[in-house]
């Protein structure tokens, strides 16, 4: 009889099908297809039961990753899926948009030749395959506390504060400007990487937990803060951060340039059917400036658009690049053209967009954030013809107006000052006011907003007289 132990010497690792390029660059759906269970079953067989799981460490949230691969090698699916949402709001999420090669599947033992556990396609696989086969998150313990708490912004941050909370007895009202749950997860990141139905299905879930959503109602427009602090026990904020980071050079303003997010906003828009009106690349020379997340999404959606070209301009090389591997990856076989050493100095155009023009760089010592900082050579200026220019150059923190008179202390680059004394978590400088995500941390991943939504909910309940474990679901 095989030694199971050793499964991981006969099964190569293998990650999910992909649709053909020709396929997928024609469609807004997700590309890569899902496990069997014969597939997961194998795939999770190869986990080596680490007993100090690198894995588990790495990842944000600290998912208990060895325990519900185990799992799902026995066929065990709703104990996975009970197991995974212990530690994680949005495991279905997560597995399909977190940049595993540098958390999870980076840390894992195998990946030094071997190759990683396909943690996050399992992950994935957990969530689906069980709430296909009817699983609901078990409530039936719970007692109502009788307490309530409002929810500024239906983000990760907020869903995964709502999610601690109502497992807690504690009733979460979710207030959102937009028509749908989810923040960036329904109108930032495409459908190709995150297919809105599986948002809509988890909002469908949390409002059987309990969960309220009042969509549509902007906090300060519709209802003020003043209001929801007299209404409620407590205030979670995961609002985000929106206010793009410019390049900071002429031609910014041209008919032509746009912004990363109001651009994918748009399409998105279009895509479920919320308005036509969208910025439409197709038959034209794009030129996506910047090497992130955001950067690789704009890249897809103008392939998708019908662009004629699309080229990714990077001030640093290609290892140097934040963006996830997996979306560089797929951009390149879906046509993108990566001009790596390149920094933009100015966007050139009479009238209209014409061209980015960019000097060549090199990386010289370490920047205050330890990044090799790019330097450019002299006399190595061309010109990118271009028709239109898409700026993805990241987020900053974009503070409210009513932030100052509620007694919500920011700090100097407008992200939000919160407690990190534990008895305190997340407590902003108003002791009835939480936060948490983005708008805390500045512009990161959506498991870190998870995460931080759910830290802050175990703040919550402390200040509520609640007891309550870190991990506990």
């Amino acid at each position: 009889m095989a030694d199971k132990t050793l499964q991981f010497l006969d099964i190569p690792r293998t990650d999910p099908e992909k649709l053909p390029v020709e396929v997928r660059t024609t469609q807004f759906r997700e590309i890569y297809v899902s496990f069997d269970p014969k597939s997961a079953s194998q795939q999770a067989g190869r986990c080596l039961s680490c007993g100090n799981p690198f894995c588990e460490w790495k990842c944000p949230v600290h998912n208990y990753i060895p325990n519900w691969l185990k799992l799902i090698e026995e066929g065990r699916l709703f104990e996975a899926a009970e197991l995974s949402h212990q530690t994680n709001s949005l495991p279905e999420m997560c597995g399909r948009i977190c940049p595993q090669d540098r958390l999870c599947e980076g840390a894992c033992t195998l990946n030094d030749g071997l190759g990683a556990v396909t943690i996050g396609s399992i992950e994935k696989y957990i969530t689906d395959e069980a709430l296909k086969a009817g699983w609901k998150p078990d409530l039936s313990h719970v007692r109502q506390s009788g307490h309530r708490v409002a929810i500024v912004g239906a983000g990760p941050a907020g869903l995964a504060c709502a999610d601690v909370l109502v497992r807690h007895g504690v009733k979460p009202v979710v207030y959102d400007r937009y028509a749908r749950i989810g923040g960036l997860l329904t109108f930032g990141i495409p459908p190709f990487k995150l297919e809105k139905e599986v948002v809509e299905t988890r909002r469908q879930l949390m409002e059987g937990m309990g969960v309220e959503f009042r969509l549509g109602v902007e906090v300060g427009r519709d209802v003020t803060i003043d209001q929801l602090i007299a209404e409620y026990d407590a205030v979670f904020l995961g609002m985000g951060a929106y206010k793009a980071v410019k390049g900071g050079f002429s031609g910014e303003s041209l008919p032509g340039v746009y912004e990363a997010l109001p651009y994918l906003i748009s399409n998105i828009n279009r895509e479920i059917g919320l308005s036509e009106d969208f910025v439409n690349l197709a038959g034209k020379r794009v030129v996506v400036l910047g090497g992130g997340d955001t950067s690789m999404d704009c890249n897809r959606t103008a392939i998708r658009q019908g662009a004629e070209s699309v080229t990714c301009v990077y001030r640093r090389d290609e290892d140097n690049m934040p963006g996830s591997k997996r979306d560089y990856k797929n951009s390149r076989e879906e046509g993108v053209e990566f001009f790596f050493n390149r920094q933009p100095i100015e966007i050139v155009g009479d009238g209209r967009v014409e061209g980015v023009k960019v000097v060549e760089t090199r990386l010289g010592p370490p920047g205050p954030r330890g990044r090799r900082l790019a330097e450019a050579v002299p006399g190595s200026e061309t010109i990118i013809p271009a028709d239109a220019v898409i700026i993805a150059f990241g987020f900053g923190a974009s503070p409210a107006d009513w932030f100052e008179t509620t007694g919500i202390a920011c700090h100097a680059d407008g992200r939000v000052r919160v407690a990190k004394d534990p008895s305190r978590a997340f407590q902003t400088t108003h002791p009835k006011v939480f936060a948490g995500g983005d708008m805390v941390r500045g512009s990161d991943l959506v498991v870190t907003a998870v995460f931080e939504g759910r830290e802050a909910a175990q703040g919550i309940l402390t200040q509520l007289g609640i007891a309550s474990a870190s991990r506990a679901a």
